[in-house]
């Protein structure tokens, strides 16, 4: 790769992206789909004002991971052949990086929930809370760990 021209590695490296916002977005779509029949359900109604919010901001983060997520296919096909990879690229990496970042703030919402229905809300806040440790150790601090102490290396991405 270190013989790659500039537009090879912008091609290369937007097909990367969208290749791994195909994993993503199943999870997203799936969690999206469940918050979607929840109020329709016979137990919505049994719900206490709290696990009605949290329901609430899970369902608004989820809609926003969907929105953040799906962006970077959206933009691609809209600027098509504008000869801009390079910028859509950049902007498309900030999008999915945001929409990672929702998707960690629904799946959060969603296990305290889930936690609280069943077993209270001493459970809830110990499960939402290793839940958000491990989606912010493996999905941001890791990798920004990786990126700080390997800041001179020249190798590609």
């Amino acid at each position: 790769m270190a013989d790659e021209s500039n537009k090879e590695r912008v091609d290369r490296e937007l097909i990367e992206l969208l290749n791994e916002l195909r994993v993503a977005l199943p999870g997203v779509q799936v969690l999206f789909a469940f918050l979607l029949i929840v109020p329709f359900s016979n137990g919505y109604s049994r719900m206490t004002a709290g696990q009605k919010d949290v329901f609430f901001a899970t369902f608004v983060c989820t809609a926003l991971a969907t929105a953040f997520l799906i962006a970077p296919s959206a933009n691609h096909r809209i600027l098509f052949r504008q000869r801009d990879k390079e910028r859509l690229l950049r902007r498309s990496n900030t999008q999915a990086i945001a929409g990672l970042a929702f998707l960690a703030l629904s799946t959060v919402g969603a296990a305290a929930l889930i936690t609280d229905v069943i077993f209270g809300s001493l459970s809830a806040g110990l499960t939402a809370g290793g839940v958000a440790g491990v989606l912010l150790v493996l999905w941001f601090v890791a990798p920004i760990y990786r990126r700080i102490t390997t800041q001179g290396d020249s190798e590609p991405s």
